[in-house]
Order: C-alpha cells, then sequence, then structure tokens
C-alpha cells in the first residue's frame, strides 16, 4: 500500500491525508507495532489507536490534534512527539498523560500554543518556556526529555518548589465584553460637563503611565502637545 512502510516493529504511514487511523493498520499490524509514525496527516481523532497496545513511540506531528486529543492506555509508551498540532490546553494534556502514559520519559510539544515559544507566538521569550517546563515537570516528573532539551537537575528542582505555580491562567471571554452596562453611564468626562446644556469648561491632568512586558517606564505629555 502507498505511503506504508513496514520495517520490523516499525510501522510509518506519513503523509497520506488521512483523518482518522486507518482500521487496517491496527488490524494488521496493531499486535506487534512498537513504533508508530502517523505525522504528517490531517488526524483530528485517535480512535483506533488502542489496537497498538505495544507502542513505546509514537509520532504524531503535523496533525490537527486539538485539545480533545483522548490517548488509549499505553503503558509501555516511553516517546511522544505532538510538535505542530492545535493543543491550547496545556494543563488538560498533561492530566491525561499522566493517566494513559505512566512510562513516558521524552514528550515534544514544539509548535503548539500550549507550548510557548517563538514558533507560535513572537510575543514569548525564554522565561515563558521556562515556565512552562517547570510547569510541565511537575505533573510528568519522570521526563528525561521535553520538546529538543534535556532534562536538568536545576529544572527538576525548580518544578519541585515552584512547579504547581508556573499555571498560565486563561482569562474567560465574556459574551457581552465590551458592551456598556445598562446600569453604569460611565463617561470620561467630569460630571459638570455630562449636562449637554452646560458648555462650560472642563479643566483635567492626566497621567499617562505605560505598562508593558518590556516597559519603558512612565510616558508624560508635555506642556507644548497641551
Amino acid at each position: 500500500m502507498a505511503g506504508l512502510v513496514v520495517n520490523g516493529t516499525q510501522v510509518s504511514y506519513v503523509g497520506q491525508d488521512c483523518r482518522e487511523i486507518p482500521e487496517h493498520l491496527g488490524r494488521d499490524y496493531g499486535h506487534f507495532a512498537k513504533r508508530l509514525d502517523l505525522s504528517f496527516n490531517l488526524l483530528r481523532s485517535l480512535e483506533g489507536l488502542s489496537a497498538f497496545g505495544s507502542l513505546e513511540e509514537l509520532i504524531l506531528d503535523n496533525n490537527l490534534l486539538g485539545n480533545d486529543l483522548v490517548l488509549p492506555g499505553l503503558p509501555r509508551l516511553h516517546t511522544l512527539t505532538l510538535n505542530k498540532n492545535q493543543i491550547t490546553d496545556l494543563e488538560c494534556l498533561l492530566d491525561h498523560l499522566a493517566e494513559v502514559t505512566p512510562a513516558l520519559e521524552y514528550l515534544s510539544l514544539l509548535g503548539n500554543v500550549a507550548c510557548p515559544n517563538e514558533l507560535v507566538n513572537l510575543e514569548k521569550d525564554e522565561e515563558d518556556y521556562k515556565r512552562y517546563r517547570y510547569f510541565v515537570l511537575h505533573k510528568l516528573p519522570n521526563l528525561k526529555f521535553l520538546d529538543a532539551r534535556k532534562v536538568t537537575k536545576q529544572e527538576r528542582e525548580e518544578a519541585l518548589v515552584r512547579g504547581a505555580f508556573m499555571k498560565v491562567v486563561k482569562l474567560k471571554a465574556s459574551s457581552d465584553c465590551g458592551a456598556p452596562s445598562p446600569k453604569s453611564h460611565y463617561t470620561p468626562l467630569p460630571s459638570a460637563s455630562r449636562e449637554l446644556t452646560s458648555h462650560r469648561g472642563v479643566l483635567g491632568k492626566c497621567h499617562y503611565v505605560y505598562y508593558g512586558k518590556n516597559s519603558e517606564g512612565n510616558r508624560f505629555i508635555r506642556d507644548d502637545q497641551l
């Protein structure tokens, strides 16, 4: 079959644009496969993977897998790569992996929003990535490699002490975000100027402060700009 490569206990089905794992793969090779490569497909689901109960390595790079990713119990799996998918919820994924892949030692999530680095967001930096690593190691303490880096002794120590506090908290978007509250008629003008019939001048002072990731300090408006 075109695209299928079998070499001993290694099964590769790469770049076939399949949206689900073909049934024949599990039926014909699931009972002996130890390494399965399904990269460069269009997978959104891993249904059918339960036939590969002896897997030790699973390659799922460049697919369409998201937060609803579900793996079967894979007690021997030590290597999992999920690079360049659509995973955004890191904690949900890690809790799932801790449950179904107890022997996991190598994990790679590069190219997902859940992995905060410049591959997916230019606003992220090395500090963001460090915090991510501490949180992952807090959840999966047996990892030896994370992404392209070996886990260090210092990282393990940091994860033990601070890892639980490295979770990224996401703000929930409100459906009426930006809509004015019917009970609050906010205006930036002082109350003396709110009457339409009032034409009195109003003098106010503004103090502008810039807050940002790379803060440049306070910025002021000069007198000649007023």
